[in-house]
């Protein structure tokens, strides 16, 4: 699979824009910030960090010139999918933050409760992919950051 293939299907072609693309590294700072306040339930800690992760998959898209089409389902899974492509995620991680996407459908389409290492995971795979996402705009595309 490359990204060339999932045009016009599953993504968009884009000019990376440098002021959107801080925008989104910013939101998905405050993101991490978010899910880890105490107090907060293990289901908002969850969507919080799993936004982040969403947030920082589109920032990978963007500086690649492609974004996905949200109007068509599976848009998040696309995003998660395709790190491995567009900003070199192993795909081992890949498969970790998969997993936390079919965890997230189920609490918001079934309600069921969010476990606490779940929560942690999610987190924790946030703040990786933030640092990764870092730096391989750092290395890759130095004009966009």
């Amino acid at each position: 699979m490359t990204l060339r293939n999932l045009l016009g299907t599953s993504l968009d072609a884009i000019a990376p824009d440098k002021t959107l693309l801080a925008k989104l590294l910013a939101a998905a700072e405050r993101s991490i910030s978010d899910a880890q306040v105490e107090g907060l339930s293990t289901e908002s800690q969850f969507d919080a960090a799993y936004k982040a992760i969403i947030q920082l998959a589109t920032v990978a898209l963007h500086a690649n010139g492609y974004r996905s089409l949200t109007s068509k389902p599976g848009h998040q899974q696309t995003s998660i999918q395709t790190l491995t492509l567009t900003v070199g995620l192993s795909q081992a991680r890949a498969i970790v933050l998969d997993a936390l996407r079919k965890q997230r459908n189920l609490s918001v389409y079934s309600g069921d409760p969010v476990p606490i290492s779940a929560a942690s995971e999610c987190l924790d795979s946030a703040k990786y992919l933030l640092a990764h996402v870092h730096a391989w705009l750092k290395s890759q595309k130095p004009e966009l950051i």
